[in-house]
């Protein structure tokens, strides 16, 4: 990555990040080209933004600067329309805005208040989507850093390298805002506010979320699609997914029951089986798709693990999967771990059992060779 400042340049400026409102609060950067290289980042040094690019351009060329408009007015919705609901919930409410983040998917306002009814959401939802068919003009002026009227402009102070005029972002008759952000011209730009509900905040706080703009219509395309689906899937009407849903779950819910039930009877009859035979191996493999760590468990203790060596598994043979193996203390002990490697996993033990999580079940007939060779070490036989 190379930095450089630019010097010479025709069409706008890409906006450094940052913030600079009276409030807590950033604003991501623009991105764009200046000639044919991408604009990986902006900073801002003092006055100057410096753009980091792709590759060196030489020094005092003249170069194309393109902007990636989507970007920016994307955030220049955002962030238009915090300070309109910023303003509108002091007025209407009282509650006064401490800190605000404009996400890539939905933006968030932290308002200095423990809770936020579900009435005065619809009334402050209600009154900026007024103001926005009003045609509010959004005005941008400059101030000298000693002009009287800086002093009745919301501010939270400017930063310590700041240099040059003041900027102040006016909503007429709503608002009057010092701010280094982009901003529409005319809250009609805005398109639609929509608040989509309050989520607990730091202490006595209350995060506000809200899309502007492009974001709202995304928003309902998304939704749509999802809706479309659901209607395919589910074979119903869309007033009726919900119930719908509640019944599948329902169903779901007895099915795995039974079949937690299932296993552990197969569990149980396996270890019989295995256990029925004259001659017991001291080597007891099993392998089965369906299961879980209690399937294992219950043909472990089924069976016994004074004199046996069990290795279990569950899973996809080619995925992930769980393993158990259980048997003499002081050949877990020793054996658990090399397992777990050669599974590609992690695992724990004690009291003669060591289990855990394999990534590489593919590989269960390397462990199987393993345990067969120390079990065949110690026959007396041997």
């Amino acid at each position: 990555q190379f930095a450089t400042k630019v010097v010479s340049c025709r069409a706008a400026e890409l906006r450094p990040e940052g913030g600079g409102e009276p409030v807590r609060g950033f604003q991501p950067d623009d991105r764009g080209l200046i000639g044919d290289v991408p604009v990986l980042r902006v900073t801002r040094r003092g006055p100057e933004a410096v753009h980091f690019v792709q590759a060196a351009l030489e020094p005092g060329t003249e170069v194309l600067l393109s902007l990636d408009w989507e970007r920016r007015f994307d955030h220049m919705q955002q962030h238009s329309g915090q300070h309109l609901i910023t303003a509108i919930a002091e007025q209407m409410f009282g509650f006064k805005t401490t800190s605000w983040e404009l996400g890539r998917q939905r933006s968030v306002i932290e308002l200095d208040t423990p809770s936020m009814t579900a009435e005065q959401i619809e009334a402050l939802e209600r009154s900026v989507n007024e103001k926005i068919r009003a045609r509010v003009p959004v005005v941008v002026r400059e101030l000298a850093a000693d002009d009287p009227e800086i002093e009745t402009v919301r501010s939270r102070g400017l930063p310590d390298d700041h240099a040059g005029p003041v900027r102040v972002v006016d909503i007429e008759g709503v608002d009057s805002n010092m701010c280094c952000g982009t901003h529409v011209s005319n809250l009609s730009d805005l398109q639609v506010i929509k608040l989509l509900g309050t989520e607990k905040g730091k202490k006595n706080k209350t995060n506000l979320v809200f899309l502007a703009g492009n974001r709202v219509l995304k928003s309902i395309e998304q939704s749509h699609s999802t809706e479309k689906a659901l209607t395919s899937l589910l074979k119903n009407g869309p007033g009726e997914h919900v119930e719908a849903v509640k019944r599948l779950q329902s169903s779901v819910k007895l099915l795995q029951k039974n079949n937690l039930n299932l296993l552990r009877d197969i569990a149980v009859l396996i270890a019989r089986d295995f256990k029925s035979k004259p001659v017991q191996s001291q080597l007891f493999v099993l392998h089965r798709k369906e299961g879980d760590s209690e399937f294992m468990n219950i043909i472990a203790n089924e069976i016994g693990t004074e004199e046996t060596l069990l290795f279990l598994t569950v899973g996809d043979e080619k995925e992930a999967g769980l393993f158990l193996l259980a048997g003499p203390a002081e050949a877990v002990e020793n054996l658990g771990p090399r397992v777990a490697e050669l599974l590609g996993g992690k695992g724990a033990g004690k009291r003669g059992r060591f289990q855990g999580k394999a990534t590489k079940m593919s590989r269960r007939g390397d462990v199987q060779a393993l345990l067969q060779e120390f079990v065949s070490s110690r026959s007396p036989e041997a």
